[in-house]
């Protein structure tokens, strides 16, 4: 393999809006993390070494986990993952004018970021 993949440090919690508060309290109030808002209106956890970020999803109605790989060189990263088949889904959220990443799912429909470390 040309690019070297690994995990990221972020987890999004893609939850509706009917559940949004709640699941917000449950992480807060009840398992007592540590919250902060480094990028609003987002809330993110302190997740041990990672971070949960819950984000309001109005086109959802259930919650999906969706995580974060890091690679080096994403052009050679997303041709890798393409000539192993794996479905590219860009259109699900917006990433910006030249942001270097993508999104992925794997086989069980699980989202991936895909992005260099310094994406943004």
């Amino acid at each position: 393999m040309a690019a070297k993949i690994n995990g990221g440090i972020n987890i999004a919690m893609k939850v509706p809006p009917h559940q949004y508060q709640e699941t917000i309290a449950f992480y807060r109030d009840v398992v007592g993390l540590k919250s902060f808002t480094a990028k609003a209106p987002a809330i993110g956890f302190e997740l041990g070494p990672n971070r949960l970020w819950i984000d309001e999803a109005p086109m959802l109605s259930q919650a999906e986990v969706w995580l974060e790989l890091f690679t080096d060189d994403f052009p050679a990263a997303a041709d890798h993952l393409a000539k192993a088949g794996v479905v590219r889904c860009d259109a699900i959220e917006a990433l910006g004018e030249g942001f270097r990443g993508g999104w992925i799912t794997n086989p069980a429909n699980i989202i991936h970021l895909v992005r260099e470390p310094d994406a943004w």
